[in-house]
């Protein structure tokens, strides 16, 4: 079987589980510690559930490891483009790692930044910027919620230095970073400064997601999609890079310094 009717196949195989035993959606999330909402995604394939996931319900049905094999058996797909559900991922993670070599993350992004860099190319028309604005920014919630995760955030110094929407909205943003990782304990934000010449992040941008349950997962991101691996070598791989590319970043006080200083240079 492909991986996506065995992902179908353990998506039945829970539904069957759980009306066996007349539990509700919630009292499953509940013996599972997981969310309803993510219960509900497995249910109807829209999410892969993680082997933390398989070997609860294993435990819950007394399935003897039966949905532990089927979830082994749908990671065996090497890349699978899950860039649909990248948002609600993150959402969930307790950890994310990010490198971005040419722009602003997503989450670290102000209004005016998201807007000039989503108009630049020409390829939305207003409507469609204005919504991708809204939902940019309404991700960035998950920084102020009640237990954020860690985030750590990789930028090349080049990032601060080219020009999106002009000297006023890179003014913005580059203090808006600074606010960030000043008044953010859980945010911190990290320089590679340009002597620094050829390095591992010139490979392009990544996230590292890392979930309560210990498991990681590798978000690329693409020109209109991204994809989610969770293949484990993969994602091994991509840790080293993001420990090799954090030793050629400045400190997070010594980029904040870098930072202020590079934001007076946009008058």
């Amino acid at each position: 079987m492909e991986s996506s009717s065995m992902l179908e196949h353990f998506a039945e195989e829970l539904r069957l589980a759980r009306a066996a035993s007349g539990m509700s959606q919630t009292a499953l999330a509940e013996a599972l510690s997981y969310s309803g909402a993510l219960v509900a995604k497995v249910e109807t394939s829209e999410r892969r559930p993680s082997l933390d996931f398989a070997r609860r319900c294993d435990v819950v049905f007394s399935a003897d490891g039966r949905f532990e094999r089927i979830q082994r058996r749908i990671s065996r797909e090497a890349v699978v483009p899950w860039f649909r559900d990248w948002a609600g991922i993150e959402q969930e993670t307790t950890a994310l790692r990010s490198f971005e070599p040419l722009c602003v993350p997503g989450l670290l992004q102000t209004e005016g930044y998201a807007r000039a860099l989503l108009t630049g190319g020409g390829l939305f028309a207003t409507d469609e910027v204005e919504q991708q604005v809204a939902t940019r920014l309404d991700r960035q919630r998950v920084l102020t919620r009640d237990r954020p995760p860690l985030l750590t955030a990789v930028i090349d110094e080049h990032v601060l230095r080219r020009s999106v929407g002009g000297s006023e909205v890179m003014r913005e943003q580059i203090q808006h970073l600074v606010k960030l990782g000043t008044a953010f304990p859980r945010v911190r934000i990290q320089v590679v400064p340009t002597p620094a010449g050829a390095y591992a992040g010139l490979g392009g941008p990544f996230v590292i997601a890392s979930s309560a349950q210990g498991e990681d997962l590798v978000y690329l991101a693409g020109q209109r999609h991204g994809q989610v691996i969770d293949r484990t070598e993969y994602v091994r791989q991509m840790v080293e890079v993001w420990e090799s590319i954090r030793g050629e970043a400045l400190s997070h006080g010594q980029s904040l310094d870098l930072m202020a200083e590079v934001a007076e240079t946009w008058i």
